[in-house]
């Protein structure tokens, strides 16, 4: 059970109540985050924005997808890998690669790339080296799709340490998070 109210769409009011209006509208479902979030509208109109505005960005919906697989499942967020996983699917990535993104892999060097890149940053703080970032050119990414990674990363972050803090009930099929050695 979510350590913070589930606001109900139906009985909000206000800021939180047009908010939630908006995600029903756009999504044609309201996911529990959203309804956690919406004890804050601050924080619920933040998310919303930050992730609108990345949605409209360069990356492939694939690739920010895999980079939140990864990032989930790096800070073992259990609602943002079923989330993203369901969603992953939507896009149509195939189960091997869901899994694979998870572990910071892909079929794709380039994919791979940014995906080992937003791992070893989650690993490291939030730190990444000159090297690691040159190796994001060289697998022929633009320092506007750099940008964007680094964003999708701290976009991801957020949401998993929102849900992981809250404790949101995950409403999307239940993924187990992979156990690492």
């Amino acid at each position: 059970m979510a350590r913070l109210p589930i606001i109900d769409p139906d009985t909000a009011t206000g800021k939180a109540k047009d908010l939630l209006d908006a995600v029903q509208a756009k999504l044609k479902i309201t996911p529990n985050m959203t309804k956690v979030m919406a004890n804050s509208p601050a924080v619920l109109q933040a998310y919303l924005g930050f992730s609108g505005a990345l949605a409209e960005g360069t990356l492939d919906v694939k690739l920010r997808e895999q980079i939140a697989l990864a990032v989930g499942q790096s800070n073992e967020c259990q609602y943002c890998v079923s989330a993203h996983t369901a969603i992953g699917k939507m896009v149509g990535l195939p189960q091997s690669e869901l899994v694979a993104s998870r572990g910071g892999h892909s079929t794709s060097a380039k994919s791979e790339a940014a995906l080992s890149f937003s791992k070893k940053v989650i690993a490291d703080g939030g730190k990444a080296s000159a090297a690691e970032v040159e190796a994001l050119r060289t697998a022929g990414f633009s320092d506007g799709e750099i940008a964007e990674i680094v964003a999708h990363i701290a976009l991801n972050v957020f949401t998993n340490y929102f849900n992981n803090i809250t404790e949101v009930d995950v409403d999307f099929p239940k993924v187990d998070l992979l156990q690492v050695a």
